[in-house]
């Protein structure tokens, strides 16, 4: 029995073959460290951003989907592959660079594209040039959404520059252009509670997003949360509670939601605190473990959608 749904499983059964992610960098800023909407970007955020394995933007799209083909392919028995426009905000662009960079990327050995970026970065016009180029190329197209948390008070202190509706105004318009959603959760904020860890996996259903991708909070070497961090400033749950979380965020999420990934990952020579200095794949074994234990499964609470009250009071 498969205990949740995974990316890997999804990508076998639409595209009938092992498909694999390549890195691309482009020469990219956030709103949040420009002035637009900030200057130092977010908390936990460090000067590279998220993309420590990627090639350098000063390479082409082209030049770097074929660099990590070459190292990829061989080594994982991929022969289809979808460009992650992984690092900063990747719609935050003039239109016509973003329809270039993503047009150098649909390759003849290109299933889809992904792109990595903030919902306040998500323009109508942006969307009609990614529409136009996902029925020119037949490919599917995937915006990440960083979200983080739905909790609207967590977001203001890691200073996201965005609150709750602007991602939700996003992925209402990314659904309009039958683009696919995937959003990025940090499951172990401190001032997050269960609560919000549950009401995580609730508006995620209630809005049909079709992936999501967690992270546990690690600790980013001169970043304004690893100032917090080393002055005792930021209490953080044990491995054992986020294990909890997941396991509770996964049992009241919508069946047929994609997971991308249960715990991120992060080098240790750039980070102070790095998933409780465990390995991401042991973590990961133990939430799967505590799956089967438990005898539950992804979906098992999703029973509030719907006018479940009344489908309860009336036996419909």
């Amino acid at each position: 029995m498969n205990r949740y749904r995974t990316y890997a499983e999804y990508l076998r059964q639409t595209y009938g073959e092992k498909i694999y992610k390549l890195p691309v960098s482009l020469p990219v800023t956030c709103p949040n460290r420009d002035g637009t909407c900030g200057v130092n970007g977010c908390v936990f955020c460090g000067e590279i951003g998220a993309g420590y394995e990627n090639l350098p933007a000063s390479m082409t799209v082209s030049q770097q989907i074929t660099a990590n083909k070459a190292h990829i392919a061989p080594k994982y028995k991929a022969q289809k592959f979808i460009p992650y426009f992984q690092n900063f905000s990747n719609t935050y662009l003039t239109p016509d660079k973003l329809a270039a960079y993503v047009q150098e990327a649909c390759q003849e050995d290109v299933v889809g594209i992904a792109l990595a970026t903030r919902p306040d970065c998500v323009h109508n016009r942006h969307l009609e040039i990614l529409g136009e180029i996902k029925d020119r190329y037949h490919i599917d197209i995937t915006l990440e959404l960083g979200l983080q948390t739905v909790n609207y008070h967590s977001l203001k202190k890691i200073n996201r520059g965005h609150t709750l509706a602007e991602w939700i105004d996003a992925v209402l318009r990314i659904k309009k252009y039958e683009m696919n959603v995937c959003t990025h959760l940090i499951l172990n904020l401190p001032w997050d509670t269960m609560d919000d860890t549950i009401e995580n996996a609730k508006v995620v259903s209630a809005l049909g997003i079709e992936q999501v991708k967690l992270h546990a909070l690690y600790i980013v070497k001169n970043t304004v949360m690893a100032d917090w961090f080393q002055k005792g400033q930021l209490p953080l749950i044990s491995k054992e509670e986020y294990v909890e979380r997941v396991v509770a965020f996964l049992e009241h999420l919508h069946p047929e939601v994609i997971i991308q990934r249960l715990v991120g990952r992060a080098p240790e020579a750039n980070t102070l605190f790095t998933n409780w200095q465990t390995g991401w794949w042991k973590i990961k074994e133990e939430i799967e473990e505590q799956l089967v234990s438990r005898d539950t499964y992804q979906g098992r609470l999703c029973n509030y959608l719907g006018g479940s009250a009344v489908a309860k009071w009336c036996g419909i």
